[in-house]
């Protein structure tokens, strides 16, 4: 039983220590992450990814393209004005190649930065996790032994109360009862 104690014993230290260093980490990683969050280290680069990628990604964009893609066509097949791109609007098609070419890497890096974000908030989450599961272990250990205590306690009662209880018909027994 000892041997069991002992490792026990160990376990709950090891638990202790772990509890220890994850709530280090969580004080630092609140830190890293109201830095984030605030985005007051991010460089120009990141700042334009980020913005291009949030009009691009917006209905206001989308409207306003479409409409200039529409305006565009409209204006070139009804030729009101001089056709300066006649049908395959091959001017067109370039222009929207151009801003594909130059959209997508910004979007790229804008999706990355926000990937490596979530990737640091799956670990934190991972980590809060790891927390809380001890920290219930902990409780259910805390409560398994006031349940121990609890049941000793009233073993101890019961036996007393046998006892006495004993004693007591110990004491009848040997008195005759009045006629």
């Amino acid at each position: 039983m000892s041997v069991i104690d002992g490792v026990r014993h160990e376990l709950q230290e090891a638990e202790r220590q772990l509890l220890v260093q994850l709530r280090f980490l969580r004080r630092n990683l609140r830190a890293e992450h109201a830095a984030v969050k605030g985005e007051q280290d991010l460089t120009l680069g990141q700042r334009v990814a980020d913005m291009v990628a949030s009009t691009m990604g917006s209905w206001k964009f989308i409207i306003i393209q479409t409409t200039i893609l529409f305006v565009w066509i409209v204006l070139n097949v009804t030729a009101y004005v001089q056709k300066w791109d006649p049908y395959p609007f091959i001017l067109l098609n370039l222009a929207l190649s151009f801003q594909a070419a130059y959209a997508a890497p910004f979007i790229m890096m804008s999706q990355n930065r926000q990937q490596d974000i979530d990737r640091r908030e799956a670990e934190e989450d991972h980590k809060i996790n790891i927390k809380a599961e001890l920290e219930i272990e902990l409780l259910h250990q805390k409560l398994d032994a006031l349940r121990e205590k609890e049941v000793l306690a009233l073993t101890e009662a019961i036996a007393v109360l046998t006892d006495l209880l004993q004693a007591e018909r110990a004491g009848k027994a040997g008195t005759a009862p009045p006629a």
